[in-house]
Order: structure tokens, then C-alpha cells, then sequence
């Protein structure tokens, strides 16, 4: 587990692991959680995204749907595989928080995110629609995060990721919003301060999904494609 364990020790916590797409696993995620904080969990952070299209470079009007089946399941079915399983075992504690790392690719088109896409935008629709029901049932809330661009594990692997990271600090008036910052708006959206939103997508992104163009971001616009042609010279979009 690496960096994991390490955090573990120091916070003397224990590690569950998991495989999020397994709903078994899951049932021992929550079981064994409640075992040791000896009553159900007051939040959740679904934080899990993965392409194996975008990992083997397959465009979006070139996909292999087997890997797209993959990209659903890891990405946004595992959420609803979570809240569900949650749910059944009375796992959240009433009035408890469940939150999901989203981003704007959701409502808008970005250059290489690919089938990412279709899964942030499906992850959003799983939020709103068990938002309703367990908000009814148990008072529990869930919302998405819709961050910016950040250079994790899984967005590392998004074609021209240094580039969108750039553009978007350059877009935003506030600059990107760290993964540190994204933690602080995560740790207020499980607190009580918070206790009447829920299902929203929430923007945390130094203004990024509201600008149109900015003057840092206009000055950088004229520059070639040569990098993203292919040996025939055409430009390729995916």
C-alpha cells in the first residue's frame, strides 16, 4: 500500500482495502469500519477515476468499449456500488455527508479527457439521484466536487494534462485550487456547517467553469498544432 501504510502508522489508523467495483469488498469496507469506530461513518469521499482507453492512448471516435465498460465501472458505477451498499448495511450515520471528485469535462468538452467524460458526467447524475432518496430516508447528503485540474495519478495519464493544468491556472482568476485546498473544501462539505446541501455539483476551481477567456490565458493562444498532428499532417482532435 506504500504511501498509505505509511500515513496509517503515523495517524495510527487501519487500512481497509478494497476494490471499489466489488460490492463484496465494499461490504467488508463498511462491516469492518464499523466494527472498529464501533457505529456507522459520518462521511465518505469517493475520490477513484481511471481510463484504461485513455491509458492506451485509444481516441474518443476510436474507442474500445470493453475498456469503456472498465472506465464506467471504476469511475462512476463504483459510487453508486458504494452509497448502495452503504445504505443497505445503515452504514452512514443520519445526517452524514457523501462526496465524489468530479470535473467540468462533465458539462464541457476538453481535448484528451476522453471517456472520462461520460463517466464524471454519470458520477454527477448518481450524486443527484441518490441524493434524493437517501436525503429523504436518512438525512444523509451527497454532492460532487468538480475540481480543477490536478496532477494526481489518474490525472497524470490524461493526454496533454500539463498543457489543460497551464491553461486553466492562466483561465482561472484565483489560480488552480491544490489538492491541499480540495481537501480543506472536502473536510467542510462532511461538516455540519454544510448540513443542508445536497445533490449539487460544486465547483472548486479559482473561477475556471465561469470565465470565458482570460487575458493571460489570450496571450499564450497563438501557437502551432505540429505536436498534435499526425505523419499525414491532419490535426487529431481526440
Amino acid at each position: 500500500m506504500g504511501e498509505v501504510s505509511a500515513l496509517s502508522e503515523k495517524l495510527n489508523c487501519e487500512v481497509i482495502p478494497a476494490d471499489a467495483t466489488n460490492v463484496e469488498d465494499l461490504q467488508e469496507v463498511f462491516r469492518r469500519s464499523m466494527e472498529v469506530l464501533g457505529g456507522p461513518v459520518d462521511f465518505i469521499l469517493h475520490s477513484i477515476g481511471m481510463s484504461p482507453n485513455v491509458r492506451k492512448k485509444r481516441t474518443y471516435d476510436d474507442l474500445d468499449y470493453d475498456m469503456l465498460d472498465k472506465t464506467l465501472d471504476i469511475s462512476a458505477v463504483s459510487f453508486h456500488k458504494m452509497i448502495q451498499t452503504a445504505k443497505k448495511m445503515n452504514a452512514v450515520a443520519r445526517y452524514g455527508s457523501i462526496l465524489a471528485l468530479s470535473y467540468v469535462a462533465a458539462q464541457r468538452t476538453f481535448y484528451g479527457y476522453n471517456d472520462m467524460a461520460d463517466a464524471k458526467a454519470l458520477l454527477e447524475s448518481i450524486a443527484r439521484s441518490f441524493g434524493y432518496i437517501y436525503g429523504r430516508e436518512n438525512q444523509v447528503r451527497v454532492n460532487t466536487i468538480s475540481q480543477s485540474p490536478t496532477m494526481t495519478t489518474a490525472g497524470s495519464g490524461v493526454k496533454g494534462m500539463d498543457k489543460l493544468f497551464d491553461f486553466a491556472n492562466r483561465m482561472s482568476p484565483l489560480g488552480n485550487a491544490s489538492a491541499e485546498e480540495c481537501a480543506d473544501y472536502c473536510i467542510l462539505m462532511f461538516s455540519d456547517l454544510t448540513r443542508k446541501v445536497t445533490m449539487q455539483n460544486l465547483y472548486h476551481d479559482g473561477g475556471f467553469s465561469s470565465v470565458g477567456m482570460s487575458l493571460r490565458a489570450m496571450a499564450t493562444y497563438e501557437k502551432g498544432l505540429d505536436e498534435y498532428k499526425d505523419e499525414h499532417g491532419n490535426i487529431i482532435y481526440g
